[in-house]
């Protein structure tokens, strides 16, 4: 092997270069006054009174919008037999994105990877990677997104402690999917991830080897510590266990482990955010959420409610103290107070990045909440 040489043969320079470019893939670039980059988890929220199909027009205008105003990236996440999200399948909404876009970032917030195959993943975001290159994440999840009987549908099984526990099995098994390096002697060894590295390799191919990079999700300490000792990068979903935030993020620092994909940490949380033009319509917004939560965690989810009835409905002292103790970490306001709430929330947990995510019951009131945080921050206009 000639000095200079890896065993994969690229030269040192080369593969230094292929370095550095994933950690562009991951790492973004501050805009504006902004203390981080600031980016977008998109539930794709169905209001009462709504379609579908509004709300994923909204998701179209919302990511044209934020691409527009330099936001880093734009994840959609995966749930299911929730009739006021309607982000079920993450990677055909990515597909309808990607042709409406041209630069931001595309991704899954996350794919709950124990209700798939990994073959099916892999082949999925080697699909999307061909639409548009360079520009997806991969983020994975190991809950079900949703309830216990729609997971067991989801999986086929009754056994979902199973999915939770074979994770890391199940990532090795799809990060082999998309490197196409089964070892020989494996039973998959000649089952190929299409589109992806194969292609390349085949006689006349010209397919690149690159593949989308690879981030965990949680809400605890499991994925922190896994990201971190694969030296990945790391999503916290600060907007449903703000308790856990900075232990998470402390662990997964302690954790990590420099790796190909990573020289140093790096970390985004997920957070509720509602900006409004006064403080009163963030407030009566708000008090939406609230009640559609006091909705799912009492079995019964449905649509996005509006305001109007939130106002009406008659909250019980037990669901009040739910309410309140929730909608204390959505970051709502006026612009300055999100602004303000944003900028101490990144002081407290020292974030890499901000996804930020904002539920309303219409869908100019979640753009009107991204154009107000844009416009707080300065980011670009253009």
């Amino acid at each position: 092997m000639a000095a200079g040489e890896t065993a994969a043969g690229e030269t040192a320079t080369d593969a230094t270069a292929t370095d550095a470019t994933a950690a562009d893939e991951i790492r973004g670039v501050a805009q504006g006054s902004a203390p981080t980059p600031l980016s977008v988890l998109d539930l794709v929220t169905v209001g009462s009174g709504r379609t579908a199909t509004d709300a994923l027009r909204t998701s179209v205008d919302l990511a044209r919008f934020t691409e527009a105003r330099g936001f880093h990236r734009y994840w959609v996440a995966e749930h299911h037999s929730m009739p006021g999200v309607a982000s079920s399948s993450p990677a055909v909404i990515l597909a309808h994105l990607a042709a409406h876009t041209d630069r931001i970032r595309l991704g899954s917030g996350g794919v709950m990877l124990p209700n798939h195959a990994p073959l099916v993943i892999a082949e999925q975001f080697g699909t999307l990677e061909a639409l548009a290159p360079r520009r997806v994440d991969l983020g994975l999840g190991r809950a079900p997104g949703t309830d216990g009987a729609t997971a067991a549908a989801l999986r086929r099984t009754e056994r979902l402690h199973e999915g939770a526990d074979d994770f890391p099995e199940q990532l090795a098994e799809l990060t082999r999917f998309l490197d196409d390096d089964f070892p020989d002697g494996h039973p998959y060894r000649r089952v190929h991830a299409i589109p992806g590295p194969v292609q390349g390799t085949s006689p006349g191919g010209v397919q690149s080897a690159h593949r989308p990079p690879v981030w965990l999700l949680g809400s605890s300490g499991f994925s922190a510590r896994l990201a971190g000792v694969l030296g990945l990068p790391f999503a916290f979903a600060h907007h449903f266990s703000a308790q856990n935030t900075v232990p998470a993020l402390d662990l997964y620092r302690e954790s990590f482990r420099p790796s190909a994909v990573l020289t140093e940490p790096y970390a985004l949380i997920g957070v509720s955010v509602l900006a409004a033009d006064d403080e009163r319509e963030a407030r009566r917004q708000v008090l939406a959420t609230g009640l559609n939560m006091v909705r799912l965690r009492g079995g019964r989810p449905g649509l996005f409610p509006s305001p109007e009835e939130a106002e009406a409905h008659q909250f019980s002292p037990l669901e009040r103290e739910f309410v309140d103790s929730w909608t204390a970490n959505i970051i709502h306001g006026t612009a300055d107070e999100v602004r303000t709430g944003l900028d101490g929330l990144h002081k407290r947990t020292g974030a890499d990045e901000l996804m930020l995510t904002s539920h309303a019951h219409r869908g100019e009131l979640r753009l009107r909440s991204y154009e107000l945080v844009a416009d707080a921050y300065g980011l670009p206009t253009a």
